[in-house]
């Protein structure tokens, strides 16, 4: 299978969009990452993959947490700020800490994470993290696939 293949197959599978944060040194740090997932029930676990030359993966190795704030099907325009490479992400965008992490108040969904282990997984890292705190609010979550965002309605049952 070629790289190609591979990526072409992988935008077939739509995902989550959330923002991962870390604060260091007083400063906030986010990144758009769409490979997120819920790892465990007991204790109550995700996973998140961050490239291996990722200033944000630095700084959640270095501080031991993260925070993650899954976006609604309304803020399109936060992932796509968050997904590039300007240093100042958190300008004009209305944010605040919470657990002492950078949150975004107006994401429906917002999780708290102690680092409890890193994979390596080729060139990325799997950050496993126990959620110790979580809030939640009904939305229509952001999704991307086939190589763009949207949302879902809800599920017709297939035969």
């Amino acid at each position: 299978m070629t790289e190609q293949d591979f990526r072409d197959l992988m935008a077939g599978v739509c995902a989550p969009v959330t923002v991962v944060t870390a604060a260091e040194g007083g400063t906030p740090h986010g990144s758009t990452v769409s490979a997120f997932a819920s790892l465990s029930l007991r204790p109550p676990m995700v996973s998140v993959a961050l490239d291996r030359a990722s200033g944000l993966l630095a700084r959640i190795q270095t501080t031991g947490r993260f925070g993650v704030n899954v976006l609604g099907a309304e803020q399109k325009a936060l992932a796509l700020r968050f997904a590039g490479r300007s240093a100042n992400r958190f300008d004009s965008v209305r944010w605040e800490y919470d657990h002492d992490l950078p949150r975004l108040p107006d994401a429906p969904g917002w999780l708290v994470c102690e680092l409890t282990s890193a994979v390596a997984g080729g060139d990325h890292r799997l950050l496993l993290g126990t959620v110790v705190h979580a809030r939640t609010a009904t939305a229509a979550p952001l999704v991307y696939g086939h190589r763009t965002f949207g949302t879902h309605s809800a599920f017709a049952p297939v035969a």
